[in-house]
């Protein structure tokens, strides 16, 4: 059957502003300090002006080739050598700036493997917190993960870690911090390790990199983690969080050009120009990277000392607030600015973090996994310490609120469901049998659009029933379902 092709009609550029704004008026606030997961807010107006502007004016600048752009060549060699000075990176170290945390963590796995063409079968070690960006790079990539259960305290265990090391081990994964859990691996005995096995090292810091480098700086005492520790091969440290650069820039940073030689990709075997590449974009826009190369130029390393007191005071703040908080606990002393909650057992996590959705203020939910239950999360930016009396309220109350409201019970119908679905074969039946039982249903009824509840306890409930496999699969098919062209 052929689709039928309508003419649209142009819009006036006032039009487009208004749906703009109409749009932008449904997600979650950018600034003001209250989102506390996705954005990383430094609360000055300024930041964000120069920032914007940067975008615009190189927002049709094409990175694909250095040569014709040398400005982007120019602002992506002073980004990176600000990120080597942070990190305590010796002479020779190099390194690139890529699309986010993600293509870092990609990047770091594929070129440990290309620099290994003579092990067949190529492994990672990682802990089991490590981030899902090493899940995807080992799926993208055909390098099979090695995960090794973390301690008590949360952080990777270096003779479990060793131990795991083979003769096919091509990369060993530490993270600084943790996204679960905000703590940092010991990364000195991991890396020996690693090193003595003549295995690569990577360190993800891509949320707390820049935190924990100017912490130090402040006097704060940090874990060893940086390129100051001997063994530690590469660095993912991500500038659209804690550099409060616009989405999205991160730095791919390596000890040796010897350790990035793999990363880079060149093909002549066509009839048309020679490709380069350094990250696995080719064409890409300069404006991100024009954009982050002026908040740090615009802030400098004061700036940054400043921001970086602030985000890491609210932090201290709320942690002492929790104590006086019954229900709630910390469930590890953060290391950076990243902060979860444990609650007990007659208190709803997925409930509280309603409760303060209600109350104007984002905070993430994490689900239960291998036996630990389920926890809240939060990370707080420069801009959060302005607001932090307000949000302390808001989760005393937010507390109390779920407390009275009592923990979500899953209907037993829609949990027989769940328990029935086989994750290796959900089909559009499955997930429209799910939604219809849980209430998510649209007004189409099956097979049609999913209408999300203003309150999402019952539907995260209903997942902390799943088994890891079975979210994947529930969440790739509720994205499908979400990702529809408009009618």
């Amino acid at each position: 059957m052929t689709r039928t092709t309508t003419s649209t009609p142009p819009s006036t550029p006032a039009e487009v502003r208004e749906r703009l704004a109409h749009l932008q008026s449904q997600d979650l606030p950018v600034h003001s300090g209250r989102t506390l997961a996705y954005v990383y807010d430094s609360g000055l107006d300024e930041v964000d002006r120069v920032a914007r502007e940067a975008v615009a004016a190189f927002a049709g600048s094409n990175g694909l080739d250095p040569t014709a752009f040398p400005s982007l060549l120019q602002m992506e060699n002073d980004l990176v050598a600000a990120g080597l000075r942070l990190l305590d990176a010796p002479d020779g170290a190099v390194g690139t700036v890529t699309s986010g945390g993600t293509e870092s963590c990609l990047l770091a796995v594929q070129s440990a493997r290309d620099s290994r063409p003579d092990v067949v079968g190529p492994r990672m070690v990682l802990p089991d917190t490590a981030h899902p960006a090493f899940h995807k790079a080992a799926h993208y990539f055909g390098v099979e993960m090695v995960v090794v259960p973390t301690g008590d305290d949360h952080r990777a265990d270096p003779a479990a870690m060793a131990a795991a090391i083979d003769e096919r081990t091509v990369l060993v994964v530490t993270s600084a911090p943790s996204y679960a859990h905000g703590v940092v691996d010991p990364v000195p005995a991991v890396a020996a390790a690693a090193a003595a096995r003549g295995v690569r090292c990577h360190v993800d810091a891509c949320i707390g990199g820049w935190v924990l480098g100017y912490a130090a700086r402040l006097g704060r005492e940090v874990p060893p983690w940086s390129f100051a520790v001997e063994g530690v091969t590469s660095v993912s440290v991500d500038l659209h969080k804690y550099g409060y650069a616009p989405k999205g820039t991160s730095l791919l940073l390596h000890r040796t050009s010897a350790h990035r030689r793999p990363q880079l990709f060149s093909s002549a075997r066509w009839p048309g120009y020679t490709m380069l590449n350094s990250t696995l974009q080719s064409t890409k826009s300069g404006g991100p990277l024009a954009g982050a190369w002026s908040v740090v130029q615009l802030l400098g390393d004061a700036g940054y000392e400043q921001l970086t007191a602030q985000a890491l005071e609210a932090t201290d703040r709320v942690v002492a607030a929790v104590a006086g908080l019954a229900g709630l606990r910390v469930v590890a002393p953060p290391d950076a600015t990243l902060l979860v909650l444990g609650t007990d057992d007659d208190l709803d996590p997925f409930t509280v973090c309603d409760e303060m959705a209600a109350r104007g203020w984002h905070v993430q939910p994490q689900l239960s996994y291998a036996g630990a239950p389920a926890t809240i999360h939060l990370s707080f930016s420069a801009a959060t310490l302005a607001h932090v009396d307000e949000l302390v309220a808001a989760l005393a109350a937010s507390v109390a609120a779920a407390r009275a409201f009592g923990p979500v019970r899953v209907d037993p119908e829609v949990a027989a469901v769940i328990a029935a679905l086989d994750p290796a074969g959900l089909g559009d039946a499955d997930l429209d049998a799910l939604l219809v039982a849980a209430g998510l249903a649209g007004d189409g009824g099956a097979g049609g659009a999913i209408a999300l509840p203003e309150r999402m306890a019952e539907v995260n409930a209903m997942l902390d029933l799943a088994t890891p496999e079975m979210r994947e699969a529930l969440m790739i098919a509720f994205l499908d379902r979400l990702s529809r062209p408009s009618s």
